[in-house]
């Protein structure tokens, strides 16, 4: 399958690269790096993407930014990150990118475990999560031609946890959490939210 990456370079999106490049043809996507770059908090900019693109069968996007910030500190324009950044960036993929993606094709996009594990300081990005898990659920519902969507919610990171100098042990390596975006693209499932930690222990072994 020809599979385009959005987020490509990162700490999640290289490892999802990884996996898929032993069976399909990835097509690598970066924000500030890379031969093809997209903004997601641009409309014009993914449409941009989608025309060098042209035809695919599975969109992964592991890239999104948003906020995170005590109620007193987060301002409108913090919200605004996260809103028109990691969600509608990526709501945008699928309303722009359903016209390129070829029959039974798929989109894999990526929430974060906030959504359900919320903690202090995370109301921005567990609110773009949690909507973003939402618009899945209902857009699997009217997606046609057998297009799929699915959304990853990964956990801590164990290399962004060291690189932070944060115990490693709470987090689930990066090439790990790869594999349930690798279900996300070879699966037959749509409108589901995977968690990589129950996917990992699903299949341990």
């Amino acid at each position: 399958m020809r599979v385009v990456v959005v987020g490509a370079t990162g700490t999640i999106g290289s490892a999802v690269v990884a996996a898929l490049s032993a069976h399909h043809d990835v097509v690598s996507v970066g924000h500030t790096s890379g031969a093809i770059r997209v903004d997601l908090a641009s409309i014009e900019s993914i449409i941009q993407l989608f025309r060098t693109v042209e035809a695919f069968d599975a969109l992964v996007c592991a890239a999104g930014r948003a906020a995170f910030g005590s109620l007193d500190e987060l301002k409108d324009a913090d919200f605004q990150i996260g809103l028109s950044n990691k969600l509608m960036g990526q709501v945008n993929l699928v309303r722009i990118g359903r016209q390129y993606v070829h029959d039974n094709g798929s989109f894999t996009l990526t929430s974060g475990v906030l959504s359900r594990e919320p903690m202090k300081g995370s109301a921005s990005i567990s609110m773009v999560n949690a909507g973003l898990e939402g618009f899945a659920r209902a857009a699997a519902l009217e997606l046609p031609r057998g297009i799929r969507i699915n959304i990853v919610s990964p956990p801590w990171v164990t290399e962004t946890l060291i690189a932070r100098k944060m115990d490693p042990s709470i987090g689930l390596p990066a090439a790990t959490v790869a594999q349930a975006y690798l279900a996300g693209v070879e699966g037959a499932m749509t409108g589901q939210t995977i968690d990589p930690r129950a996917f990992a222990a699903k299949h341990a072994g």
